[in-house]
């Protein structure tokens, strides 16, 4: 499984509408359909790094996958573990959003 690391809103940005795999077994993707910085300071990283707030919302399927930690996959990325949130369903499938502080 993937391991957490320190992550920022520049990883993601330039990745907005491309595919996330869900790893565990749950054989389904999951989209990125948005990523929003604040103008907020997060908390300090493991060697002192510093960044802002920021969100990710992802689309997929529909039934929605539980709150919890999830193992994704992207082609430029790598494995990340990312704890997502179903926020809405619509027509279009499950939001979810990821949150960084």
């Amino acid at each position: 499984m993937a391991g957490l690391r320190w992550v920022t809103y520049d990883d993601f940005a330039a990745h907005v509408g491309e595919t996330f795999e869900v790893t565990q077994g749950r054989g389904l993707s999951v989209v990125l359909i948005d990523a929003s910085v604040t103008t907020e300071a997060g908390g300090p990283g493991p060697e002192g790094q510093e960044r802002l707030q920021f969100s990710l919302v992802f689309r997929g399927p529909a039934p929605a996958l539980p709150q919890a930690s999830y193992a994704l996959a992207h082609e430029a990325l790598g494995e990340l573990e990312l704890f997502l949130v179903p926020i809405g369903a619509d027509a279009d499938g499950v939001r979810y959003e990821a949150a960084f502080a």
